[in-house]
């Protein structure tokens, strides 16, 4: 903590030494405009800067739809944008600093019936999804967003645990629970493509992990579905991260360097060809834990940490409305838990106690997308990548050495440094688990008129599998035994159509239909109904109802695992399971309070069939799995499984405005699922309530610098448990759960704040900011779970051990714009 001290003061006088400059700064504003269904630019479009009263700063969109304010002070702005026969457009809080031209890229909607002024403030302000399919359980969320939350570290799904239905599995992950829903069921999607599982330390079957490979900072607006999304997005059961990335600045390079405990990272971008509008974007960085063991910051883990990531993109704008891209991203992450070299006091929450583990995972992402117009009301996209996954990792079992005691036990031996004396070392497990995947998103948008869209297209996945489990060692021989080794390829194919009708100004319809087939094993899923209703009763208030049906196939390993099948071969005993389905029913209900506040209300109900549970009376269903760092493989499964969540969602949200912003959400929630044994019970998931409160204060000083005070307080139901089959846990070594009386426990409830200070300094051509997240500032003592862990120096002490989510983490960095 003194060492957490001096860090803190040291920041206090950096940003004192900055803080001394008051110069007249400006900044360029530009961008350009397109129509929403066709990608045509509209030329002629008109922006005006509202925020400048004193003088008319405006200008007009070039035959291209570019567009560019120059010589904007620093600060805060609104603008707004019209042309003859679209709704107007307009945009508050484009916050203008010194070290990056502000770029804005925005597509206008024809008007239905009439040419009036509408403020629409979907990526800025009113949190409306991009998605113009999208009616209701969904949102859009900026960069700016991801860097103003406190306790987020600049990632998308921490960010997203703010809103009211979305809460966190476990502090030192990502997982999300998406109104009861297992974070299983979450989809990544990223410039139009599915994704793996784009965090760092990825175990296969979860959505989720400790760090995102996915930077905020490459980051364009995108948007989040929490249920009934439109019938493009497949696949999924509860949630989906719609991720776009930003082109780089066509007419000016510039570079960020950043460095923090999270890493350090650089940043660069600038034109390929300014006649052409061409860009590049390239981001790297490269992190350790070697800060948090220096300060002395409790991480839950003494392990050895490393991991790195990186992304680009390569855009290149085409005449009337087209372009081309290339882009991709990757990371790779080993962690060494060496516990055979750790002392008796030592905490360990992401390994097991017994041996030491070398895990390691590769993602990557590398692709093309090519957007075409089709006359004057269509547009073609298509987008084709190649992707990979990869986890590695290898176990020995440690023999530690014992001595006799007096009463013909043993005890442990500590060496002359306090640590634990191991006799042997022996190799225990190793596997390879390769995931490659052949990609591609096409689809045609045609708008007949003002009233009627249609999207059709179809996702594609070409999955090439190579897995490999081994084990060493029999009771009758010692040598490696390959129990798992499976190569094959496979497809997943999703047709869609979607049809948006808006009846009139006030009155929007939208329906679709999905399908899904998955060729492992013939199994398929047609004409999923997805529709969505809005009635905007006034410009203050609207109704909006949802309904969707979707499916959802399972971790990949699970259909090619193989277990012995008495004869001296073995059978892929899950290889026949069938996609789990939901069907999503949303009511909502949004009213604006003034021109800077919202409550939001919604009520839903969802019902899951299909789900696969094991043949064997038991309460296992896959519903429960999901999380943490283990894999897991279920006996033989049988699709009779069925699952229920309700509840109801309340957001009361003040948009920035006035230096200040705040969000209030609450949930209340039921989560219940059924096994083979018939019995219903509370899902692990099933915490009840979460209320999150989240606001932050921005102050101006000196003229061009800005210092933000933000906090979060979250407090919410935790997770089920049951009581402990101590005796199945001393045979097993690890923590069993007596089946029956699964989740008929509720740990302590979740109480965390968090608290983010930031400074940011601007002067000519540069920006430097410093700020510093403070998670979990109460310390507050969070249960996460509990664990087997046999105390080696008295074995007669209760072996069952509550393990705790992370405490008072401060996170700083320091990032500089030019």
């Amino acid at each position: 903590m003194l060492k957490t001290k001096h860090l803190l003061s040291s920041l206090l006088l950096f940003i004192i030494s900055f803080a001394t400059n008051a110069q007249e700064i400006t900044q360029t504003i530009r961008g350009q405009i397109t129509d929403s269904e066709s990608r045509l630019p509209l030329m002629g479009a008109n922006i005006i800067l509202l925020s400048d009263t004193a003088n008319f700063t405006g200008t007009t969109a070039d035959v291209d739809g570019y567009f560019k304010l120059e010589n904007i002070p620093l600060g805060r702005h609104k603008l707004k944008i019209s042309f003859l026969g679209y709704q107007t457009m307009i945009i508050p809080n484009i916050v203008v600093g010194s070290g990056k031209e502000f770029i804005l890229n925005l597509s206008l909607e024809e008007s239905a019936i009439k040419m009036e002024e509408f403020e629409i403030t979907a990526t800025e302000n009113r949190g409306d999804a991009l998605n113009e399919m999208a009616i209701i359980s969904s949102r859009a969320f900026t960069v700016a967003e991801t860097e103003k939350y406190a306790g987020t570290r600049g990632d998308p799904a921490r960010m997203a645990s703010n809103f009211a239905g979305v809460g966190g599995a476990d502090d030192s992950r990502n997982d999300i629970v998406v109104r009861g829903n297992s974070p299983m069921g979450v989809l990544w999607r990223f410039e139009g493509i599915d994704i793996p599982n784009p965090n760092h330390f990825a175990v296969s079957g979860t959505q989720g992990g400790p760090t995102s490979i996915i930077n905020n900072k490459y980051l364009a607006n995108s948007d989040f579905f929490t249920g009934a999304f439109p019938a493009e997005y497949g696949n999924s059961l509860s949630g989906v991260f719609d991720l776009k990335m930003r082109a780089g600045n066509n007419e000016k390079h510039e570079q960020t360097f950043q460095f923090g405990i999270l890493g350090t990272e650089l940043m660069l971008e600038g034109p390929i060809s300014k006649e052409k509008h061409s860009s590049y974007l390239i981001n790297y960085r490269y992190s350790t834990l070697t800060f948090f063991n220096k300060l002395g910051i409790d991480v839950g883990t003494s392990a050895k940490l490393v991991y790195q990531d990186a992304a680009f993109k390569f855009n290149f704008p085409m005449k009337k409305g087209g372009n081309f891209s290339v882009f991709g991203i990757g990371g790779m992450s080993d962690i060494d838990i060496v516990i055979s070299e750790q002392k008796p006091e030592d905490r360990e929450i992401y390994g097991e106690q017994d041996r030491d583990q070398y895990f390691g995972t590769k993602m990557g992402v590398v692709g093309a997308t090519l957007t075409k117009t089709l006359g004057e009301k269509a547009y073609f996209k298509a987008t084709v990548a190649q992707t990979f996954e990869n986890q590695h990792t290898y176990h020995q079992l440690i023999y530690y050495t014992q001595n006799p005691t007096s009463d013909s036990t043993f005890e442990y031996v500590l060496d002359n440094d306090g640590y634990y004396k191991s006799d042997s070392l022996v190799d225990l497990q190793r596997f390879q688990f390769n995931i490659g995947k052949t990609t591609g998103a096409l689809f045609v948008n045609k708008k007949f008129n003002s009233k009627h869209v249609v999207k059709i297209g179809t996702n594609f996945d070409v999955f090439y599998l190579n897995f490999q489990d081994s084990i060493y060692g029999t009771s009758s021989t010692y040598k490696w035994r390959n129990r798992w080794d499976d190569k094959e390829t496979t497809l997943l194919v999703q047709p869609y159509i979607q049809w948006k009708w808006k009846l009139s100004e006030k009155l929007t319809v939208n329906a679709g239909l999905h399908n899904q087939y998955f060729a492992l094993n013939n199994t398929y899923s047609l004409a999923e109904p997805r529709a969505g209703l809005r009635w905007d009763i006034n410009d203050k208030q609207n109704l909006s109802f949802g309904i969707g049906k979707h499916s959802q196939i399972h971790p990949l390993y699970i259909y090619t695992y193989q277990i012995p099948d008495g004869n001296g071969g073995f059978v892929q005993h899950n290889r026949d399971i069938g996609m789990t389905k939901s069907m999503h029913y949303i009511l909502g209900y949004n009213r604006f309070v003034g021109k800077s506040m919202r409550i939001k209300s919604e009520v839903y109900y969802q019902q899951l069939s299909n789900v696969p549970v094991e043949v064997e009376s038991s309460s296992f269903s896959l519903l429960n799995q999901g999380v943490g760092f283990q894999r897991f493989f279920p006996d033989s499964l049988q699709n009779t499984g069925t699952g229920t969540n309700y509840g109801v969602e309340l957001t009361i949200e003040k948009f920035f405005t006035n230096q200040y912003f705040f969000m209030l959400t609450g949930s209340y929630y039921e989560s219940f699922y059924k096994g083979s044994d018939g019995v219903t019970r509370d899902t692990d998931f099933n915490g009840n309530y979460i209320l999150n409160f989240l606001g932050a204060k921005e102050f101006t000083v000196l003229k061009n610098n800005a210092f933000t005070i933000g906090a979060k307080v979250t407090y919410a139901g935790n997770k089920r448990y049951g009581p402990v089959d101590i005796d199945a846990s001393e045979a097993n070594a690890e923590i069993i759960y007596i089946d029956a009386e699964r989740n008929t426990k509720q740990f302590d409830p979740y109480f965390r704040t968090d608290i983010k200070l930031n400074y940011k300094i601007n002067r000519k051509k540069v920006s430097h900011e410093i700020s510093i997240d403070l998670v979990n500032v109460t310390g507050n003592e969070n249960i996460l779970k509990l664990s087997y862990a046999p105390n080696l120096e008295d074995p007669t002490q209760d072996p069952i051990r509550e393990e705790y989510q992370l405490g008072f983490l401060p996170i700083f960095y320091y990032r500089i714009d030019f």
